[in-house]
Parts: structure tokens; C-alpha cells; sequence
């Protein structure tokens, strides 16, 4: 019996980019229908091997346009943004942190632990959603993915060759 419940938006806009993203050699690091104030956005963060580019982000956004115009699955106005994850781009889905495992990231929990929040260290891994992070060479932190505010990667450029 059908329950009559109407698809996630974001799902549903995922699905949709599929073919796109495949064609054009692209990977959907994440998808977001968010609202900000009074506007809504739906934000696709794209991303490929050597990382994507304003033509990439051009393409993307000009050809998932029309498909969206199309299949009309936003029920309100909304703006449709495409860019780049970014180099501290932030870890969601699981696939992330098994790609991300031994590179560097930082952590903020919405709880401090011993008046702590913010932690940096290398990610050991994700098992179901306990995050396991290594804080150096002695000191490893588990904790589960709904108790971090965020978790990025940490951005180790050196700018000018200076550090």
C-alpha cells in the first residue's frame, strides 16, 4: 500500500543529477536543499580527480537547470548553486570518511569534552557512526558523527612556501 508520502526533495534532485554528473565525469561530494532567511537554495558540490573548475561548475549548473525546470521537484522558489566541495570541504556521508581515512581533519562538537570543542587530528576511520580520530601518536577520540557540529578536512597549503 502506497503511503502517499511525497519524496525527499534533495533525493529526489539527487537522482536527477545521476546521468548528468556520469556523463560530464563528475562526483556529487554532496547535495543540499537548505533555507537561508527567507530564500531557499539548492546547492550541488561537485567534484572530480584534480579537482573541478568554473567551466566544470558552468556546465554542471546550466545543464541540471534545465533538467530541474523540467522535472519541476521543488515545490517553492529557490536559488540552484554549484561549486566546488572546497579543500576543507566537510565530511557527511559515509563515503567520505572511508576516502578521507589517514588525511587530516578537524572536528567541533556541539558538546565540549573537558571544556574542549574543536579537535584536529588524522581520521582513523567511520564504523556505523562512531568516528574514530587520532589526536597524535598516543591519543585516539571516538565519538558518534551526530555529536560533531562539523568535521572538515584540514587545509594544509602552504601559502608562498612559507608556514
Amino acid at each position: 500500500m502506497a503511503t502517499g508520502k511525497k519524496p525527499n526533495t534533495a533525493a529526489v534532485c539527487e537522482e536527477l543529477a545521476k546521468p548528468v554528473l556520469e556523463e560530464m565525469g563528475l562526483t556529487l561530494w554532496d547535495l543540499r536543499y537548505e533555507k537561508e532567511g527567507s530564500i531557499w537554495f539548492l546547492r550541488y558540490f561537485i567534484d572530480k580527480p584534480g579537482g573541478v573548475d568554473i567551466n566544470d561548475c558552468e556546465n554542471f549548473s546550466r545543464t541540471i537547470d534545465k533538467l530541474l525546470d523540467e522535472a519541476d521537484p521543488v515545490d517553492q522558489s529557490y536559488t540552484l548553486e554549484v561549486s566546488s566541495p572546497g579543500i576543507e570541504r566537510e565530511l557527511s556521508r559515509p563515503w567520505h570518511f572511508e576516502s578521507c581515512k589517514g588525511l587530516q581533519v578537524m572536528v567541533r562538537l556541539i558538546r565540549p569534552v573537558d571544556g574542549v570543542r574543536d579537535f584536529s587530528g588524522t581520521l582513523n576511520g567511520m564504523e556505523g557512526d562512531q568516528i574514530s580520530l587520532l589526536l597524535d601518536e598516543e591519543s585516539e577520540m571516538c565519538f558518534a558523527k551526530n555529536e560533531a557540529a562539523y568535521i572538515r578536512l584540514c587545509d594544509d597549503y602552504v601559502y608562498g612556501g612559507q608556514e
